[in-house]
């Protein structure tokens, strides 16, 4: 039988310490384990551990030694971001921010400082700043993003598909989600390398992240002064006028949070579904084979790698109970999302296809579920459908075991994902796809749930397109995906 433990809040005399030699490496005060340092370097591993030692829910220290649960358990984390009424996402509840033990350069300040957004918010304050966000969201043309999607794939590709090789972590998947956003926000100007780079600069901790988290702020408002003035057919002008009233602030912040989370999260989906393809031969023969499609594969990455695997954080609003543990009003718990989706009591067989389940944690839930996961996936569907017609012999070019990643708490980044192929020639960006020259290899690749015919190759100018329904004519019944793969292809 387990005790109970002790609450990571700081108010109980921590646990006597383990005694020398103990193998419980990586402990901190009152031997709780600590999710950074030596010890820490895989987190997975240790999430099972803790799963093994508390069950679903588990007493940790974050960086200095703050005390905080970790939800391991899917349905827990489930039960918390459902749950206002008993847990909220307002640190200024928090204890060790409220008695001054967070101190304001505290490694992980970016991740708890407040902001005056929905996130942070509660009650009509949340419905108000909530509710503006996803009309905005609402008014953005998903046919049209995805062209735009579409074109920022051949614009990169073009970019190294004469050379044979590339890295698609890099050169790719870091900034094809930000052309996306760039462009849904209504700054596609600003889309450049300088951007990429302090995207993923602010989010490390590093000693620049705080000039970079200057500059986008910068742009952003910029941003929100132009479409104040002028407004345009984009997400910034909805939002401002919106019937919430955003001042400036509100809007900065929230396109702050928009874009990166937005980035961030598809930047990591996108390498890891590429990786996936890459370095697992079952996998990609069964997207090959039309066993699975693009957007199946894309859940199974978000059940198995999802983007971020931690979220920071949520409190408790009063003393309660969770997965068995006392939590007392104060106390701070992270959103297990990585952990949450291995849990054996949901995946007893994590070899388990999970194609078209949709009950995975990586967009969270509750009132604070992710309001642009549809924009994320659609990222993620595009980009690897038109990468992989584009380039359909590409493989890896290292070992799958040199491959390396950047982690931390919240996430798992790979590095890079260096790859080769037969060099391609440059493609016409502002073409419709199915009018672009396609390789003699496409013939090999396809990603759908029946194999059509292969065209026939006639020596005239214009090639004869495969049998389609007339443009404008009714076609039989099917998936918005399916319909867009077959005009993307020019059937």
């Amino acid at each position: 039988m387990t005790p109970e433990p002790l609450s990571p809040a700081g108010t109980d005399d921590y646990p006597a310490a383990p005694p020398p030699g103990c193998p419980a490496h990586g402990a901190g005060p009152g031997g709780l384990r600590r999710l950074y340092g030596p010890g820490a370097e895989n987190l997975g591993a240790v999430y099972e551990e803790l799963r093994k030692e508390h069950g679903p829910v588990a007493p940790v220290l974050l960086h200095e030694d703050v005390p905080v649960w970790v939800v391991l358990g899917h349905s827990e984390n489930l039960q918390m971001v459902s749950t206002p009424t008993q847990f909220c996402k307002n640190n200024r509840l928090w204890g060790p921010m409220r008695d001054g033990t967070v101190k304001p350069d505290h490694p992980l300040m970016p991740h708890f400082a407040w902001q005056p957004i929905c996130a942070h918010a509660e009650g009509e304050e949340h419905v108000r700043l909530r509710g503006a966000v996803t009309s905005a969201m609402s008014t953005i043309d998903h046919r049209g993003v995805r062209r735009h999607i579409n074109r920022a794939t051949q614009h990169l590709v073009n970019q190294f598909c004469e050379e044979g090789r590339a890295d698609l972590v890099g050169q790719y998947a870091e900034h094809l989600p930000m052309a996306v956003m760039c462009e849904i926000l209504g700054m596609a100007d600003e889309y450049n390398d300088r951007m990429v780079h302090a995207a993923r600069d602010m989010l490390k901790g590093t000693e620049t992240s705080i000039a970079s988290n200057a500059y986008v702020m910068d742009v952003l408002m910029r941003l929100t002064a132009r479409r104040r003035a002028a407004p345009e057919d984009d997400f910034t002008s909805y939002l401002i006028n919106n019937s919430a009233r955003l001042d400036d602030e509100e809007v900065g912040q929230h396109l702050r949070v928009v874009l990166m989370a937005a980035y961030e999260a598809t930047t990591n989906l996108l390498a890891n579904v590429l990786r996936l393809v890459l370095t697992d031969p079952g996998f990609r023969a069964q997207l090959n084979g039309g066993q699975m499609t693009v957007p199946q594969a894309v859940e199974q990455s978000l059940w198995d790698e999802p983007p971020f695997s931690t979220v920071f954080a949520y409190f408790a609003k009063r003393d309660t109970e969770l997965g068995g543990q006392r939590i007392r009003k104060g106390d701070g718990l992270l959103l297990g999302i990585a952990p949450g989706n291995v849990d054996p009591r949901v995946r007893p067989d994590l070899s388990a296809n999970m194609m078209g389940n949709r009950s995975h944690l990586a967009f969270s839930g509750g009132p604070h579920e992710c309001p642009g996961q549809d924009i994320g996936r659609a990222i993620a569907d595009v980009g690897v459908d038109a990468l992989l017609s584009r380039l359909p012999d590409v493989q890896l070019d290292c070992e799958e075991d040199e491959l390396r990643w950047r982690a931390s708490i919240s996430n798992r980044h790979l590095v890079e994902l260096p790859v080769r192929f037969e060099p391609k020639p440059q493609q016409d960006v502002e073409a419709q796809p199915g009018h672009a020259p396609v390789p003699v290899q496409r013939t090999d690749w396809h990603i759908g749930t029946t194999r059509p015919e292969p065209a026939v190759v006639v020596p005239e100018p214009q090639p004869t397109a495969p049998a389609a329904p007339a443009p404008g004519q009714p076609a039989r019944p099917m998936g918005a995906w399916r319909r867009f793969l077959l005009w993307w292809r020019g059937y």
